[in-house]
């Protein structure tokens, strides 16, 4: 064959597959633009009507079909389809606080679909009156509303993305995942406890599993930072003083000092040591504001002094405090109107109301009480006898400098779960738990808070390879500072006495006291 005949053939070729391509991609315009005005009135327990759908484009993502709609009565859900370069897979996407708006830029929802998977969001059920999902209004007296934010909406969301998947490319799904943090985390845990056939693989990340006594753990440490007349005890600045008091105190309890703490429990630490003496008020704490710190590490209680909640901050997260328990230079705390949203129409059985404040709590009467709808919202049960047989896997990470939602709730949960599931060997099998050092809500703080849970657990759902480690990364304008390694719990990072501490290849997995 001669040059020119060559060249007619490849000519030929180009032209047939540049036909091809575009072939599908009228074919898949057009599957998209058909599901405007679709209705789905079959589907068990969730019949769906799809709004609105659009072909999208955004930077560094395949091409998608943008969908949105609502699962009967009031479920909104938004999907993204990918035209072009499917991974065969569906990732469910949890929401945070108090959810009720659409998938914000930037989380799961937007890294999901650039990695080619059909990505499915739901509002829980409600709108939100603040663009941060937290008001809770929607649940005065709306015992439907409540249900479908404690459980409902998850499930019969990954029902309609299954569909949704089925219905736009002709087959279903290879795999479903479920990935989300706070509320999104309890969604998982949630997901995994009752609807053990929904998902392959579960990230739960910093979950509010524990929902009525964590808002109550939260009204607690913002109370007590409060003079009677609601100005603030501990300033940022004060908050500073006693953070770098603790991080004196714990820091080389592990062996290296490094700003961290691999874990708090580890070190006793009395905000005592920091009160003021000889006449100084500079670099120390008055007595009212290290009896302030007290409570705060302490975590609510009775006025017989019993215990109301599973834990409370850790030693190491005082740099969170500011904005959230406490005031900030700029903002009050967020925690006390968050949580008393939560407890004015969301945790009782007969909802207190718009008028009801959080110093109308009684430490005593109210501790049951505020648990009245635990049976929507709580996602403890350690049961995951289904989950496993079913072969599902489960990442749960926390980070022990979370203030918002305190790390005692995983480490008591997947102890818990391990004595249910006959020990950490049987359990890890399916279950593995990461904390995260100086980590503070989700994400964030001074450690090693970068990590790709998603493709730890697409190894171990795929490819059978046990997340053993997941390396994270400290982060700072684009530029990793250091790396460490993280272990399943209880396991910590340990430097090996040589090489350089930023290396994650200089530090061993060790099992603590």
């Amino acid at each position: 064959m001669n040059t020119n005949h060559m060249r007619t053939l490849l000519a030929a070729l180009i032209w047939v597959a540049a036909a091809t391509a575009n072939a599908g991609t009228d074919d898949m315009a057009e599957r998209c633009a058909a599901l405007t005005g679709k209705k789905f009135e079959n589907i068990p327990d969730a019949p769906t009507v799809i709004s609105g759908a659009k072909l999208t484009t955004q930077p560094g993502a395949p091409e998608y079909c943008e969908v949105s709609g609502y699962i009967a009565p009031q479920i909104g859900i938004y999907m993204r389809l990918p035209t072009q370069q499917w991974n065969g897979k569906l990732m469910v996407v949890g929401c945070g606080a108090m959810c009720g708006t659409p998938p914000r830029p930037g989380n799961y929802y937007d890294i999901g679909v650039k990695q080619g998977y059909a990505v499915i969001f739901t509002d829980m059920g409600h709108h939100s009156g603040s663009g941060g999902g937290t008001d809770g209004m929607w649940g005065y007296n709306n015992l439907i509303a409540k249900m479908d934010f404690g459980f409902r909406s998850t499930h019969v969301t990954t029902v309609v993305g299954k569909t949704m998947v089925a219905d736009f490319y002709g087959k279903p799904q290879r795999y479903a995942y479920f990935q989300g943090c706070s509320i999104g985390g309890r969604s998982g845990l949630m997901a995994a406890q009752r609807y053990p056939d929904d998902f392959d693989g579960i990230i739960a990340g910093a979950p509010a599993n524990v929902y009525a006594t964590g808002s109550v753990q939260q009204i607690w440490a913002a109370l007590a930072n409060q003079n009677p007349d609601g100005t603030p005890i501990l300033k940022r600045a004060d908050v500073e003083v006693l953070h770098k008091g603790a991080i004196a105190n714990c820091d080389a309890v592990d062996g290296l000092q490094d700003g961290l703490i691999d874990d708090p429990r580890q070190c006793k630490f009395d905000p005592g040591v920091l009160e003021c003496k000889g006449g100084a008020t500079q670099a120390c704490l008055t007595p009212q504001m290290v009896s302030v710190a007290r409570r705060i590490y302490g975590g609510p209680l009775s006025s017989s002094g019993e215990r109301l909640h599973v834990g409370a901050p850790e030693v190491g997260s005082e740099m969170k405090w500011p904005g959230s328990l406490t005031d900030d230079t700029t903002r009050p705390s967020a925690a006390l109107p968050f949580a008393s949203e939560k407890l004015r129409y969301l945790t009782f059985f007969a909802d207190p109301g718009p008028g009801w404040q959080a110093r109308d709590f009684d430490w005593d009467q109210d501790r049951d009480r505020a648990r009245g709808l635990d049976i929507l919202y709580a996602s403890v049960n350690p049961d995951l006898r289904k989950f496993k047989a079913k072969g599902g896997k489960l990442i749960q990470y926390h980070g022990w400098d979370d203030e918002t939602v305190v790390p005692m709730n995983s480490v008591d949960y997947y102890e818990l779960t391990a004595r249910t599931m006959g020990g950490k060997t049987a359990t890890e099998e399916f279950f593995r738990l990461f904390m995260i050092p100086a980590m503070g809500h989700c994400s964030g703080g001074t450690g090693a808070t970068h990590v790709d849970y998603l493709e730890a657990l697409e190894n171990w759902v795929e490819k059978g390879q046990a997340p053993d480690r997941v390396l994270g990364k400290n982060i700072k304008g684009g530029r990793v500072e250091f790396t460490r390694p993280h272990f399943p719990y209880p396991d910590v990072a340990r430097y090996m006495g040589t090489g350089d501490v930023k290396q994650a290849e200089n530090f061993k997995r060790v099992t603590p006291p």
